[in-house]
C-alpha cells in the first residue's frame, strides 16, 4: 500500500533465492520499464532450484534489457550482470556464475547486480511518409504539421508508434477507413545520436458511409433510435462521423451503452456499412442533488423520471426543488418594503418529451410548473406551462416553437404585479461541444424570442428576447490548457419596468452569472436600495481551465455584467466586475467545482460580501 519493497524468500536448501539491484538508471520511468522487462526482477519471489536456473534468467535479461533501453531512446546502451561478483556473458561464463550462486545455498541471498549504462539519449530527427510506390504524398493530403518533429524529441518506440497512429488517423479522416502502415523503417545514426523514420502507407479505397444496421432495441421502438442517426448512406466517411453517430444515439435517455462498429469490407456501392449495437437502461430513475453558496444559500432537488413511458422513448420527469436564502442580507429591507417573504422558495414541475413523432425528427415537449420564487429582493408565486414542437436538424442544431402561458403575482420594492402571460416562444440551439459538463472544444449558442401579445390575453403585453453563447479552445492535444468564454444578452420591450413582473425582469449576479455577487441582485436599484431588475442584460465571463494532474485542476476566472433599466444595454451605466480562482476535481461523471470569487468594485450599502464560495457539479458554463 505504501510502496515498500516486498521481502524476498528466505534462504533454503531446496531453492536459491536472490536479491537483485539495479544501478545506473536515474530516470524513474526508465527504471520501471527495465524492471518490468527483467526476468530476474519479475520472478524474484519465485527463486530457481539451482544456480544454473538463476544464470539462465540473467542470460535472458542480457538480451531483453538492451531492447528496453532502445525502446526509451538509448540505442547505445550497455547492460552488465554479475552474480555474486561473477560477470554473466557468453557460454564460458555460465558455469562459473552458477557455481558462485550455489555458494550461497541455505545461508544467504545470492547477490545479483544489474549495471546499466544508458549512454546518450537519441532524438527523432525526421519522419518521411511515402506511398506503396515510394512516392511522397502531397501537402494537401499530408500537411507538414502531421510529420513535423520538434527539437529534442526522444526517439522512443512509443513516440514512433504514436506518430504512426497519427498518420493513419489523418488518412482515415480523409475518408480512407482501411488506411494502414505497410512498413516502418527506422534508421539510427550513431554518430549524430538521431533517428530517421520512413513510413510506407497504403491509404486504401476512399469510402462513404453505408447503411446503418441497428440491433439491441427491445422495449424502445427502433424508429425512435433511428431518428437520432443523422448520417445518410453516401455521406463522407470519417472517424468523427462514426463518433457523431454514437453521441447522437446516446441522447436517447432510455438507452444505456451504445457501440458503433465498422464493417471489414465495403459494399457494392463503395460505402462502409455501419453497425449500431445498443442496450437499454432501467425505465425508472430517482435522484437527489444538493447545492450550496455562501451568498445564495443551500438548496436541494429531488426528481423521478421514467425513460420509456409508453415504449416510444418517451420521458416523464417530475422535479421538486426547495431552497433557502440562508444568511439573507436583504431581509430587513424587504420587511421595510412590505414584501412578505421568509426566504423559502420552491418549485414543482413535470416535463414530458415524446421524441420522433411518427418516426420524424420532430419531438413533442411539454412542461407544467408551480412554485414560489423567493429572491433577495422579491417574491413571486406562479403557475404555468409550455407545449412545443422541437425539430432536430442535426445532432448539434435544433429549433423549437410552441405556446407558453403563466399567471401569478410578484412583489418587490416597486409594488405588486398581478400578471397573465400568453406567448409564442421561438428558440434555436446549437451545440458542437464535446462534453456536456466539461467541454474542451466547440461552441454553444442559444437564442429565444417570445412575444407575449395583448391580443393573446397577455397583461402586460411584452416582447422578451434572450441569447447566450460560449466557446472553448484547447491549447494542447491532451486538453490540459483550455480557454473558455461566455457572453449573455437579454431584452424586454413593450412595457414600463414597474409593470413587468419582477421574476420576468433581468438580474445579474450568482454562480452562473457574475460570481461573487448574490444571485439576481445586480442591476437597477429601487426604494430601500433593493434590486429591482432591468429590462436588458449584458454579461460575460472568461476562464483559463488548467489541469495540474489528471484529476485536479485550477481555474482563474473573470466575470463582468449587470442589468440595465432600458430595453437595450447602456454601456454608460456601471458594469460590475469580479475575479476569482477555482478548484476542479475531475470524476467520471464530471468535474466537481469549487469557486472562490471576489467582487472587484463593491458598493457601500449594497450588502455585497468581499468573497463568495460556490460548490457544485460541472463547469460554470
Amino acid at each position: 500500500m505504501f510502496g515498500s519493497e516486498e521481502e524476498p524468500p528466505a534462504p533454503s536448501a531446496a531453492l536459491l533465492p536472490y536479491g537483485v539491484k539495479f544501478s545506473g538508471a536515474d530516470d524513474e520511468d526508465l527504471l520501471k520499464a527495465l524492471q518490468d522487462t527483467s526476468t530476474l526482477h519479475r520472478l524474484r519471489q519465485e527463486p530457481p532450484p539451482d544456480g544454473e536456473g538463476l544464470v539462465r534468467r540473467a542470460e535472458a535479461d542480457l538480451r531483453r534489457l538492451p531492447e528496453a533501453l532502445s525502446g526509451y531512446g538509448y540505442y547505445a546502451g550497455q547492460v552488465a550482470i554479475r552474480v555474486d561478483g561473477v560477470a554473466v556473458g557468453g557460454e564460458a561464463s555460465l558455469a562459473p556464475a552458477a557455481r558462485a550462486a550455489e555458494r550461497a545455498r541455505n545461508r544467504a541471498l545470492v547477490p545479483v547486480r544489474i549495471a546499466l549504462d544508458p549512454g546518450p539519449l537519441y532524438t527523432l530527427r525526421s519522419i518521411t511518409v511515402r506511398d506503396v510506390r515510394g512516392r511522397p504524398f502531397t501537402a494537401e493530403v499530408l500537411p507538414a504539421r502531421v510529420t513535423r518533429v520538434d527539437d529534442e524529441v526522444p526517439a522512443r518506440s512509443a513516440t514512433v508508434l504514436a506518430r504512426e497512429a497519427r498518420i493513419v488517423d489523418r488518412f482515415r479522416s480523409l475518408g480512407h477507413p482501411f488506411a494502414r502502415v505497410v512498413s516502418r523503417d527506422p534508421v539510427v545514426d550513431d554518430a549524430a545520436h538521431v533517428m530517421d523514420v520512413t513510413f510506407t502507407v497504403d491509404p486504401g479505397p476512399l469510402a462513404g458511409l453505408g447503411a446503418v444496421a441497428l440491433s439491441g432495441t427491445e422495449a424502445i421502438d427502433p424508429a425512435v433510435v433511428r431518428s437520432f442517426i443523422y448520417a445518410e448512406p453516401g455521406d463522407p466517411y470519417s472517424p468523427k462521423a462514426i463518433a457523431d453517430i454514437r453521441r447522437s444515439v446516446a441522447k436517447v435517455e432510455g438507452l444505456g451503452s451504445v457501440r458503433v462498429r465498422e464493417a471489414h469490407a465495403l459494399d457494392a456501392e463503395g460505402n462502409l456499412p455501419i453497425f449500431v449495437e445498443v442496450t437499454e437502461r432501467e425505465r425508472n430513475l430517482i435522484g437527489v442533488s444538493a447545492r450550496y453558496s455562501t451568498v445564495d444559500g443551500p438548496g436541494i432537488r429531488a426528481y423521478y423520471a421514467n425513460r420509456n413511458l409508453f415504449g416510444g422513448g418517451e420521458t416523464l420527469r417530475i422535479d421538486a426543488d426547495i431552497y433557502y436564502l440562508g444568511n439573507d442580507l436583504y431581509a430587513t429591507q424587504r420587511k421595510l418594503a412590505g414584501i412578505d417573504s421568509n426566504g423559502l422558495g420552491g418549485r414543482l414541475s413535470a416535463t414530458f418529451v415524446k421524441p420522433a413523432l411518427w418516426g420524424t425528427r420532430n419531438d413533442l415537449v411539454a412542461n407544467l410548473f408551480a412554485g414560489r420564487e423567493a429572491q433577495q429582493s422579491y417574491v413571486a408565486d406562479a403557475v404555468g406551462g409550455t407545449v412545443g414542437i422541437r425539430h432536430r436538424f442535426s445532432d448539434t442544431f435544433f429549433a423549437q416553437v410552441g405556446v407558453d402561458g403563466q399567471a401569478g403575482r410578484s412583489q418587490d420594492a416597486l409594488g405588486k404585479v398581478d400578471y397573465r402571460l400568453v406567448g409564442v416562444p421561438v428558440s434555436v440551439s446549437y451545440d458542437s461541444t464535446d462534453n456536456l459538463l466539461d467541454p474542451t472544444e466547440g461552441v454553444r449558442i442559444t437564442a429565444s424570442a417570445t412575444p407575449y401579445a395583448g391580443f393573446l390575453g397577455s397583461d402586460p403585453s411584452i416582447f422578451v428576447a434572450k441569447a447566450q453563447g460560449s466557446t472553448y479552445y484547447a491549447f494542447d492535444d491532451e486538453a490540459k490548457y483550455i480557454l473558455a468564454g461566455r457572453v449573455g444578452f437579454g431584452s424586454i420591450s413593450g412595457a414600463r419596468l414597474e409593470d413587468i413582473p419582477a421574476n420576468i425582469r433581468f438580474f445579474a449576479g450568482g454562480g452562473g452569472s457574475v460570481r461573487g455577487f448574490a444571485y439576481r441582485t445586480l442591476g437597477p436599484r429601487g426604494p430601500f436600495n433593493l434590486p429591482v431588475g432591468g429590462r436588458s442584460l449584458l454579461e460575460a465571463s472568461v476562464e483559463a481551465r488548467i489541469k495540474v494532474t489528471d484529476t485536479i485542476g485550477v481555474v482563474p476566472f473573470f466575470d463582468a455584467g449587470t442589468a440595465f433599466a432600458g430595453s437595450l444595454p447602456d454601456l454608460d451605466e456601471r458594469i460590475r466586475y469580479a475575479a476569482g480562482i477555482g478548484l476542479r476535481y475531475y470524476t467520471g461523471i464530471g468535474p466537481i467545482r469549487v469557486d472562490l470569487a471576489f467582487p472587484l468594485d463593491r458598493i457601500k450599502g449594497n450588502h455585497e460580501r468581499p468573497v463568495a464560495l460556490y460548490i457544485s457539479l460541472g463547469q460554470a458554463f
